[in-house]
């Protein structure tokens, strides 16, 4: 009976079927097992790109020593292929960094001389120089260094990675510019992902502000925090939705951010973007789980923001019918019970105004 639900299990990582490898770990089986060619889940799923998968065998006890048939980890196995937010969910799971495979070759080897130089490599080799992978290391075999071999096969950008050298005092500034190069060599040189700066701001809160999704990008990657907030109650999620970055909301969903966490007038990200007519913004975050009805401190939903503190123009208008889809209540009337089709009306806003009149007749 257990082999057979370890063969599934393996069936299963291939085909990457998350909830039925969930329903056979639960069942019983061994989430290490392998097969004939020494595949386990674990392995299947970095080497595939499967990051579910990946994170559920990590949950239920995957061993993170494990090798596959070439003596590789599954942090070679998935630089390799360019897989980085693999890369970056193993490099925090603690797989050795510069361990070397039978062919001679360590993750940093791979990467670059079975790499195709392309975005997803590069910002593989940015992962591993910031975990502090040796640049310099001779492969076993013919003494190429990933330096010489990305030279050798004209990547340019992977080595102007390789080349970049910081001290950790460099991180807030790098994240800041938006210099992932720099930001990996800081880190490299042993700065703290969640270090902060006079306003206690993060260098992932940094480069969001910024918008800079390269470095914010290789920050997620390696765990940052997108809760984390400074002096002023602004997190990297939360100030999305003041600059309206749809790029951004996009990277910093994968670090799966807190949808309810609060700014300083106790809203969320929805609110203020509302607020100042950034239609793609809202648009996109209305399809999370975000809570279209919040009441922030001043008694106001991203409904009333749109219509109380926008221009009542095309962008507002197109908000407000997004807004109303997504489920926004059009009753749900301010702290002195002034409803939104109420405010519309005394500024004039016609169109926003039929807008409301049309949901509330829905009702």
């Amino acid at each position: 009976m257990q082999s057979a639900l370890d063969r599934q299990l393996i069936a299963a990582a291939w085909k990457n079927d998350v909830s039925e490898a969930k329903r056979l770990i639960a069942a019983g089986t061994n989430v290490n097992t392998t097969d004939d060619t020494v595949q386990s889940a674990f392995l299947i799923a970095a080497s595939e790109g499967y990051l579910d998968l990946l994170n559920l065998t990590l949950a239920n006890g995957a061993d993170v020593r494990s090798l596959d048939s070439y003596h590789g980890t599954a942090l070679i196995r998935a630089a390799e292929r360019g897989h980085a937010a693999v890369v970056g969910r193993l490099i925090q799971a603690g797989v050795a960094i510069d361990h070397v495979n039978n062919l001679g070759w360590t993750a940093l080897h791979e990467a670059i001389l079975l790499g195709k130089g392309n975005q997803e490599y590069l910002d593989t080799v940015r992962l591993l120089i910031a975990a502090g992978a040796d640049r310099n290391k001779p492969a076993a075999k013919d003494g190429t260094t990933p330096v010489q071999g990305a030279k050798q096969r004209g990547q340019t950008e992977v080595s102007d990675v390789l080349a970049t050298k910081a001290p950790a005092s460099a991180l807030l500034g790098a994240a800041t510019s938006g210099d992932a190069n720099k930001v990996a060599a800081a880190l490299a040189a042993g700065a703290s992902i969640e270090t902060r700066d006079d306003h206690r701001r993060t260098p992932l809160l940094l480069a969001a502000l910024n918008d800079r999704v390269d470095a914010a990008r290789l920050l997620v990657q390696l765990g940052a925090d997108p809760d984390a907030q400074d002096d002023r109650q602004d997190s990297a999620w939360l100030v999305t939705g003041v600059t309206g970055s749809v790029a951004m909301l996009e990277t910093l969903l994968p670090a799966n951010p807190d949808l309810t966490l609060r700014n300083r007038f106790g809203g969320i990200s929805v609110i203020p973007a509302s607020e100042r007519g950034h239609v793609e913004y809202v648009r996109r975050v209305v399809q999370t789980k975000i809570n279209v009805n919040h009441v922030n401190n001043l008694g106001w939903t991203a409904l009333l923001e749109a219509i109380i503190l926008g221009k009542g123009s095309k962008p507002w208008q197109e908000i407000v019918q997004i807004l109303l889809d997504a489920g926004a209540n059009p009753s749900l009337a301010d702290a002195d019970g002034v409803t939104p089709l109420q405010h519309a009306e005394s500024r004039g806003y016609d169109q926003i105004a039929k807008i409301l009149r049309t949901a509330g007749a829905r009702q």
